[in-house]
């Protein structure tokens, strides 16, 4: 038996909306391991999205076995790795009991809309009673809705989790005891993990990352810590809140399995990944993610820029304890992979994701088809959780082919319409977008976004970003390889691999009449299930 190797390699446990993976790295961002397992996916009634949060986390248990089995296979002992991070779906809402550290409910999964009237809920006691801005002060109508923006850098939407988790103690009978107890622990999906493989029920640490928790409605985004009016106004015992911590710190260490011992050192949200393993650590710097979703990030630096044109303002990172946050402007789109995944699942168009490209690519446009692909509702820069997914344009000419398409220029249409908003809100126009996701894989689908949003479209050849991002930020914590989050010149070796683009060639009266289309096409599909206030 050869004597293994001895090196130093980071890992990233990237805990995603549909599977998990495991990937060992270099230095220079060159995979040396990796193992991906999906996860089971429960829609127990329309517009409801649910996981298992004991399955992902069993899975992601299994995943960090077998890429270490494979890492020994390489010829590397396991114990080169010197640090691990995670990157997670963010959103996710897990509830669980302090007492028996199990998950109390199913976790009610980001793309979930079952809350519509939760949020109507909201809605109208901002509208009525408002919220306290200062004590005895409260801001209603308008003013309440700019008040809870200024607060949290969002508005009132079924996406969030503090929303989620209103849901969950409101209709699930174990969360609600468990609240009024005092038993309930809430996290989103990267706290649940963290609390399992630092022991769980015995001794694990209950830990909240910043750009995760900017997502909850929970969070001041000015002072990164829980508001004490946020938790009034949609009624939140504090103790329920895990303790917030950085994206780069050793928060902890595994306590079982093959890594044991080895630190935890960065945990993000996983879009915010992507902006930290594409490097777009400086102000002005964008990507786009194109996974079941597509989120678009654009680095605003220092400052909180608030959007008047429907895109939210978040953290993009906190590079250690007490240091001072990256923010950014963020458009979320809430169904891109996972229009693709219906047409294979659901219509039976397509036996394997990567056939429609060779589907999309058999016809030269839709055929006048337009998919607003608003499976649970529109996100960003609309906010209408009441729109409906709307085909329109069908004839006896349409083909799957076309439909086929059309689903990829949803995305397209919609990636377009954020970076309008984005250009409005920054007054700089993007000359190019870096783009990174499972659907970037196929050129028919980059080429479509060129030629739908008018810009250079550039493709890294190394497209593991988000699990990168976790990556940097684990080893910046221990200065592995020199590495400092804060000092983007430490990481000038990391992910020089090249990258493609590509070009717009649609002429641009095409191009403004096909978005001009689109636009109409959203109108139709708006309002379609409205929440009622109850």
């Amino acid at each position: 038996m050869s004597i293994l190797k001895q090196g130093e390699f980071v890992g990233s446990l990237d805990c995603g909306t549909t599977s998990v993976r495991f990937i060992i790295f270099d230095q220079y961002a060159n995979i040396v391991s990796q193992h991906q397992s999906e996860f089971p996916q429960y829609y127990p009634n329309p517009g409801w999205h649910e996981h298992d949060p004991e399955e992902i986390q069993e899975i992601s248990e299994q995943c960090i076995t077998q890429a270490c089995v494979k890492l020994e296979e390489a010829g590397w002992a396991k114990e080169s790795v010197k640090v691990i991070g995670i990157t997670n779906q963010r959103e996710t809402t897990v509830a669980w009991s302090r007492t028996t550290g199990k998950p109390l409910c199913k976790a009610i999964v980001w793309t979930d809309s079952r809350t519509k009237n939760t949020v109507a809920h909201f809605e109208h006691l901002l509208a009525t009673t408002g919220i306290e801005v200062e004590p005895g002060q409260f801001k209603t109508g308008e003013e309440g809705v700019e008040a809870l923006r200024d607060i949290t850098g969002l508005k009132l939407s079924t996406y969030f989790s503090g929303i989620k988790l209103r849901w969950m103690v409101d209709n699930y009978s174990k969360v609600q005891k468990a609240h009024h107890e005092d038993d309930l622990l809430f996290g989103t999906i990267e706290s649940w993990v963290v609390y399992n493989f630092t022991g769980g029920v015995h001794g694990g640490i209950h830990v909240g990352e910043v750009t995760n928790a900017s997502r909850t409605l929970l969070l001041n985004l000015h002072k990164l810590s829980w508001d004490e009016r946020l938790l009034a106004f949609f009624g939140f015992r504090r103790s329920i809140l895990p303790k917030l911590v950085s994206s780069s710190e050793v928060y902890g260490h595994l306590s079982h399995g093959p890594l044991k011992g080895v630190p935890i050192g960065g945990l993000i949200g996983d879009q915010q990944g992507a902006l930290v393993g594409n490097k777009c650590l400086r102000q002005g710097e964008a990507k786009c993610t194109y996974g079941t979703g597509a989120f678009l990030l654009f680095c605003t630096g220092k400052d909180i820029v608030n959007s008047s044109h429907g895109l939210l303002s978040t953290v993009a990172y906190q590079p250690g304890p007490g240091a001072a946050p990256v923010y950014a402007l963020e458009g979320s789109i809430g169904v891109a992979g996972s229009a693709i995944k219906w047409l294979r699942d659901s219509m039976g168009f397509i036996k394997s994701a990567s056939e429609i490209n060779t589907l999309a690519a058999s016809v030269p446009d839709s055929g006048g088809v337009f998919f607003v692909t608003a499976f649970s509702g529109l996100l960003a820069p609309y906010w209408d959780p009441g729109a409906a997914g709307l085909l329109i344009g069908l004839s006896s000419y349409t083909t799957p082919a076309h439909i086929a398409r059309a689903t990829m220029e949803a995305t397209a249409f919609q990636t377009r319409a954020v970076l309008e908003s984005m250009k409005l809100d920054s007054r700089a126009k993007l000359e190019h977008l870096k783009v990174d996701g499972g659907m970037t894989n196929g050129d028919v689908c980059m080429e479509i976004l060129a030629d739908i949003g008018g810009f250079d479209v550039v493709r890294p050849d190394m497209k593991e970003s988000t699990a990168l991002g976790s990556a940097l930020l684990a080893g910046s914590a221990i200065r592995l390889f020199g590495w400092d989050i804060s000092k983007p010149a430490t990481l000038a070796e990391v992910n020089t691999q090249g990258s493609r683009t590509f070009k717009p060639h649609m002429p641009e009266g095409d191009r403004e009449k096909g978005f001009t289309t689109w636009l109409r096409a959203v109108e139709r599909s708006k309002g379609w299930d409205e929440g009622v206030y109850e």
